[in-house]
């Protein structure tokens, strides 16, 4: 009996062997030189310094990975920006990039307007204030689905060719640089103001938006020069053409450039977007790239490259390109979190890919990224046209982009998925910058097709990194990864992870390893967690990690940690490392280092995507809540959707307990690392009822105001149709293109003190509607048609409240 069993075991021991996939990689490639050629950089009057090398991006001397996403102020109410900047900096945006549309400014010819909601100056403070970077993109030309790409109509009308070095052309430019040079004045890094970089142009020589002025069916006629347009195209994409006149648009970037600069318009960085051999500023610019996984330019659905890793410091995405990639860092400005509707085409952002995308660009060497759009809004109005880009079909204001914050505010998935990646950028950036990429052989082999291969790459630098893996690909669903192991060869050692046993990895995640890193002294050989965040006061030291869905947390030091478990860890000597392992959905354990002690939190993922990073009382703190936490000063505003009722747990724990402005707040019997509080808002109702008018109309009285402690209404249409307008008093003031998710509606916006009623017209879907290939993934969004042509039906009208209140701690 003993001896059988004894055989059954070897068998289980060396089939489970046999099932764990290692999978290797070489990590040994020399760092590559670090040149500073480029003609970028500036300081301020505090002393404060912005570098550029041909790898990354350095204040004050120390590396960074700068986070970009955009938000166009003249697409949101003034009002409201400032909530709107302190949510991009609660989803760890460092740089808000926005346009300015010159069409929009200057409407009528020689008459600019920059009040109200296209106060930029006012913007720029507000981003200011609240401790915000900024990159103005000030075209002429700016594309972002405007009217004409931002071209004034009254431009076509005169004798000149628009984008080139046309005299005339250049001297209406000159004005416009002049005029947004005043609304900047400063507000320069070099003046102390929180402007660093400044955009040149868009996809100049790669894509053009058509002319507003134009006949249904008629071909496009492209923003282009007259001398480009034939190698113009439409959309972001490859462009393999070589361009004859690529010297002369070299050129035209460079003048404006110079236009810019002597209009006063000077800052430290200067970008281009290079993708698709773009022209840029040679040694003058940073070539910025893209990458969009669910573009309506394209005729169908298809599978992007952009979650297969690669060396983008070699080969940008949407390559070939006009530059020598090894001579700038690679800045990934402009993803596609998010996506625009057209009419004919109605792609699907889905969420997950969003930092699944972020994860394959910081792991195939990008040292910036961004995001277009990070926050949607609804495009104005002017007073001749709708500024919307009518010719290819788009919404007349809706600019929601499916984008993490949407057209009203509301904080979606994305948002919470992409700040933990945020948060690490920050925080280890420093060490992430200066790493090279490192490969595995078949990496070149892969294709997006492929959904059974794991994908992972490394960033390294004197044998210690960080292993990325990628388990998301669009429009397909890629097979959970099983039995996972990794050798890392270094200079000095091979690691593998984990040392022991293996790990799981689910469909439509990723996850980023450490190797070898330092924790004040210490090093941790691996831990199957990703970072999330730390913190070295002098009042206390602690790491945070988080750890996805079916992963343990496991920790190998080296030597002995000195490691004491706090809660939830088992800790014990594996030879003379020291070996952690995470037991609990929260983990806490304390290692010394340099005969100080460092607290690691382990939480997991679900946890994470709940964490806020504060200041209270001059520490660095985070919260976990299912309410957004935007800080505002010394107050902390809460904002939670739905529940009047929510959480929040305070790392590291705080004595005393917080005040809040309204509603009641009092301590709960949490989890022992945290300080947690309950706060109860009282429950407030706002009634609408949807009362049909017509066949195909609709009515909602919208509430005169709203309860005192609800920031918002969120109005939520369940339909399917093909389009739906919103008015009130006959004028359109909200739109949408239906692709199988609710429409909401942030009713704040409307609301005088008086009674309003809106107005709803939808309009039936057709059954050989061209985007209903958009929703095949979906079909429960395509309707059952049965023997008509077309199909409309309005479910209901639903609010959702969005209840607020400030605390201080």
């Amino acid at each position: 009996m003993m001896k059988n069993l004894y055989s059954f075991i070897c068998l289980a021991i060396a089939l489970n062997t046999y099932s764990q996939n290692i999978y290797e990689l070489d990590a040994t490639a020399p760092a590559t030189p670090v040149n500073e050629r480029l003609k970028l950089g500036g300081t301020n009057p505090k002393g404060d310094k912005i570098s550029v090398n041909n790898q990354y991006v350095s204040f004050n001397g120390v590396p960074a990975v700068p986070v970009m996403g955009e938000f166009h102020y003249v697409r949101y109410p003034k009002k409201y920006w400032e909530e709107s900047i302190q949510k991009m900096k609660a989803g760890g945006i460092t740089v808000i990039a926005t346009y300015v549309f010159w069409n929009v400014h200057e409407e009528q010819e020689g008459k600019f307007n920059w009040e109200g909601d296209k106060d930029l100056k006012a913007f720029i403070k507000l981003c200011q204030k609240n401790g915000m970077q900024v990159i103005v993109r000030i075209g002429p030309f700016c594309h972002g689905e405007i009217r004409s790409g931002g071209l004034p109509d009254w431009l076509l009308g005169k004798p000149l060719t628009i984008r080139s070095n046309d005299p005339l052309y250049l001297k209406y430019v000159e004005r416009l640089y002049t005029q947004t040079a005043k609304q900047l004045k400063g507000l320069y890094f070099k003046n102390g103001g929180p402007i660093i970089g400044i955009q040149i142009e868009n996809e100049y020589q790669h894509s053009a938006a058509p002319w507003g002025l134009t006949y249904p069916g008629q071909p496009y006629d492209l923003t282009a020069s007259e001398r480009d347009i034939s190698l113009t195209q439409e959309g972001v994409g490859v462009s393999d053409a070589k361009n004859p006149y690529a010297q002369l648009g070299n050129d035209h970037m460079k003048i404006l450039k110079n236009i810019a600069v002597n209009a006063g318009i000077d800052v430290p960085l200067y970008t281009a977007t290079g993708w698709g051999n773009a022209a840029i500023i040679e040694g003058e610019s940073i070539p910025v790239t893209a990458g969009y996984a669910y573009p309506f330019w394209t005729p169908k659905r298809d599978y992007s490259p952009f979650f297969l890793y690669k060396d983008m410091r070699k080969v940008p995405d949407y390559s070939p390109v006009r530059y020598n990639p090894a001579d700038y860092p690679a800045f990934s400005a402009e993803l596609g979190s998010g996506i625009m509707s057209v009419y004919t085409r109605r792609p699907i952002a889905v969420h997950k890919s969003f930092d699944a995308m972020i994860n394959r660009c910081l792991g195939s060497g990008a040292n910036g990224i961004g995001y277009y759009m990070y926050h949607g809004g609804s495009t104005p109005q002017g007073e001749n046209s709708y500024f919307s880009d009518e010719a290819y079909g788009l919404p007349k204001i809706s600019y929601d982009f499916q984008a993490p914050v949407g057209e009203y505010g509301q904080v979606r998935e994305g948002f919470h998925r992409l700040k933990l990646l945020h948060f690490f950028t920050q925080d280890f950036g420093h060490l992430l910058a200066p790493m090279q990429t490192a490969l595995p052989a078949n990496a070149a082999l892969l294709k997006p097709e492929n959904i059974t291969d794991l994908r992972y790459a490394a960033r390294v630098k004197d044998n210690s990194g960080f292993v990325f893996i990628n388990n998301f690909q669009d429009d397909t669903l890629m097979l959970p990864q099983k039995d996972i192991r990794l050798k890392i060869k270094t200079a000095q050692q091979e690691i593998l992870i984990p040392h022991k046993g293996s790990f799981n990895l689910d469909a439509n995640e990723n996850f980023i390893i450490p190797f070898n890193l330092d924790i004040n002294g210490i090093t941790l050989q691996y831990a199957t967690a990703q970072l999330l965040a730390k913190n070295d006061d002098e009042s206390q030291s602690y790491y945070i990690f988080f750890t996805p869905k079916g992963i343990k947390g496991q920790f190998l030091f080296n030597g002995d940690a000195g490691a004491v478990n706090t809660n939830g860890a088992t800790i014990h000597k594996d030879g003379e490392n020291t070996l952690v392992t995470c037991n609990g959905a929260v983990s806490e354990f304390t290692i010394t280092a340099n005969g100080k002690p460092v607290r690691i939190l382990v939480v997991s993922k679900e946890q994470a995507l709940k964490a806020y990073r504060v200041t209270l009382n001059g520490s660095r703190h985070f919260i976990f809540s299912d309410a957004v936490v935007l800080q505002n000063g010394k107050n902390l505003q809460l904002l939670s959707d739905g529940a009047n009722s929510f959480t929040l747990d305070v790392y590291p724990k705080i004595n005393g307990t917080p005040k809040t402005a309204f509603g009641t707040l009092g301590k709960t019997d949490g989890n022992t690392v945290f300080s947690s509080y309950k706060i109860t808002l009282p429950a407030a109702t706002v009634n609408v009822e949807g009362k049909q008018a017509t066949e195909r109309k609709w009515t909602v009285s919208l509430p005169q105001s709203l309860p005192e402690h609800v920031n918002d209404a969120v109005l939520t249409i369940n339909y399917k149709a093909d389009t739906a307008m919103g008015f009130i008093d006959g004028k359109l003031v909200t739109d949408e293109f239906y692709k199988g998710i609710p429409w909401q509606i942030g009713m704040r916006k409307f609301l005088t003190g008086k009674p309003q009623e809106m107005v709803f017209y939808f309009r039936p879907m057709q059954k050989n509607a061209s985007y209903l290939v958009d929703l095949q993934p979906y079909p429960e969004s395509i309707p059952d048609f049965g023997g008509k042509k077309e199909y409309l039906k309005v479910e209901n009208f639903d609010v959702q409240l969005q209840y607020t209140t400030n605390i201080t701690f």
